[in-house]
């Protein structure tokens, strides 16, 4: 199959991207379009400066703030910057977003923590995700000249010539698939299953990192995991979201003895930003359980739907009980390494969303910005790839292995991946748990089937790992305990597999004095 501009992934990163890009496009959705994606369960909103008080460079000032010193400045300025009209587009096309008067009134803004200002513009109160993205998708549907493939996994890289010229893939018979692009954009999502506990769908395994890490991209800020502070404690898994959003309308966080505990933390108590108050939850939960309470919040029902929906679905009344919460992993700030446009570090190869590190979240995105980069640096990618003019690049598909199957067997190992991850390159991180890690997931990348579920997660895995490991200090949402400020001058990270693979290969050459266990 050939096609001008190939997409990988569709969720918002990845619809934006093809709705814009010129010529033929190929979308590759690994589910029903714009069905079990993160972008579709985002509850927030969009943060953009639409208050008369505010401004863009207040919007960029407290992106660099929450990111703990290491947000390229730039980017954020680019996101704070294009966002407000991206957001009147988003309208234009008919997102129902929240208004004060209704239809023909301004945006309702709400406030979340570390922002100065009110600037998460929402619908229905948490429902924004699922509302843009099914605009969005019924746009894509009437562009002719995209072409969607759902059921389609994308396996690894096609490489020729220096550069990426398309995907090897999987249909829903199994079958493998060459798709041949002039362009190539990973738009892939995070890597939330990693983890024990996660908000994210069962896609998001990292699957998208390890492709480009295999084929030798740079990998940038991967040890910042951004863990949301209030998944409800339903015992699913995925766990479903308490939004952030009720925090700012008067929500309340409660210890074991019913009393409010975050005010002893931070001087923001409930809106501290996002680090603060996971770890502060994560500790208190070694006493007891947390609550979110709720019932404080003006007009709930109405406001905020999908709480009610998901607290009932678990038989949980939040109108009449405060709700049992928990960190869960939920946000990746680190991925494949882009510049301005979207490129990465591999000619012919571009990475939007999640799966991609702009530079503008550091180490700890601010509430609001998520959806907002992805449609941001979509608009800039689509822009690039029609300003790119390659040809076609010859490869030889026939020295392409095919994707393994979903192999059983490995599926243990990778809940014993998820464990560990959690334990030790969690919310808290120590060298010695760190070294164990590192150990336990180089061996299982190299006892995997190269280019299997197991394969990627533990690849994507170790990459984190490695550079929570190499960054011996505490900063945003990466904590050490045996670190724990941050005494290093504020840089960026980047690694590459093979780099992280060296660094591993070092520690399991060295006999463990006292072996670890989960």
């Amino acid at each position: 199959m050939k096609t001008d501009t190939l997409v990988v992934g569709a969720g918002l990163a990845g619809v934006c991207v093809a709705l814009q890009a010129r010529g033929s496009v190929l979308l590759l959705s690994p589910n029903r379009l714009g069905e079990d994606c993160a972008s579709d369960w985002a509850q927030g909103g969009i943060a953009a400066a639409f208050d008369a008080g505010d401004h863009p460079q207040a919007h960029a000032r407290d992106t660099v703030k929450a990111g703990g010193g290491i947000v390229d400045a730039a980017s954020a300025r680019l996101l704070s910057e294009n966002i407000a009209d991206a957001v009147r587009d988003l309208a234009e096309i008919g997102v129902p977003f929240d208004r004060t008067d209704g239809n023909g009134g301004g945006f309702t803004l709400g406030r979340e923590a570390a922002h100065s200002h009110a600037r998460i513009v929402r619908v229905g109160g948490d429902g924004a995700g699922h509302a843009i993205m099914k605009t969005l998708v019924q746009a894509l549907r009437r562009r002719k000249h995209v072409r969607v493939l759902e059921g389609v996994h994308a396996g690894d890289l096609l490489l020729a010539q220096g550069r990426v010229v398309g995907v090897l893939a999987k249909d829903g018979n199994g079958k493998s698939v060459h798709i041949h692009a002039r362009r190539t954009v990973l738009a892939c999502g995070g890597i939330g299953q990693l983890y024990r506990f996660t908000t994210n769908p069962e896609a998001s395994r990292g699957e998208g990192v390890a492709m480009a890490a295999r084929a030798g991209a740079a990998l940038a800020d991967m040890e910042f995991v951004q863990f949301h502070p209030t998944a409800i404690n339903t015992g699913g898994d995925p766990l479903p979201l308490a939004t952030e959003a009720l925090r700012g309308e008067g929500a309340v966080l409660l210890d074991r003895h019913g009393t409010r505990f975050l005010r002893r933390v931070h001087p923001s108590g409930e809106l501290a930003p996002r680090d603060v108050v996971a770890r502060a939850i994560y500790r208190e939960r070694k006493l007891g359980p947390v609550f979110l309470d709720v019932r404080g919040v003006e007009n709930l029902s109405e406001r905020f739907t999908a709480l009610l929906q998901a607290c009932r679905n678990a038989g949980i009344d939040p109108c009449s009980e405060a709700v049992s919460v928990l960190p869960a992993a939920h946000y990746h700030m680190g991925g494949i390494a882009i510049d301005a446009n979207g490129r990465t570090s591999l000619p012919g190869l571009w990475a939007c969303g999640e799966v991609a590190s702009s530079g503008c979240h550091g180490a700890n995105r601010l509430a609001g910005n998520s959806l907002g980069e992805a449609i941001v640096f979509a608009k800039r990618i689509a822009q690039d790839c029609k300003d790119e003019g390659a040809d076609f690049v010859r490869y030889d598909p026939p020295r392409v292995r095919d994707i393994p199957e979903n192999n059983p067997a490995e599926d243990q190992d990778i809940e014993r991946l998820r464990d560990l991850m959690s334990r030790y390159v969690g919310i808290e991180r120590d060298e010695s748990g760190l070294h164990f890690a590192c150990r336990k997931l180089l061996q299982w990348k190299r006892e995997s089937r190269p280019g299997g579920r197991l394969s990627n997660m533990s690849t994507t895995a170790l990459l984190i790992a490695v550079s929570a490991l190499q960054r011996r200090e505490s900063r945003g949402c990466h904590f050490r305990l045996d670190a724990a400020t941050a005494s290093l001058p504020p840089r960026r990270s980047v690694v590459t597999l093979a780099q992280a693979e060296d660094i591993a290969g070092q520690i399991a050459s060295v006999p463990e004095e006292q072996p670890l266990s989960l």
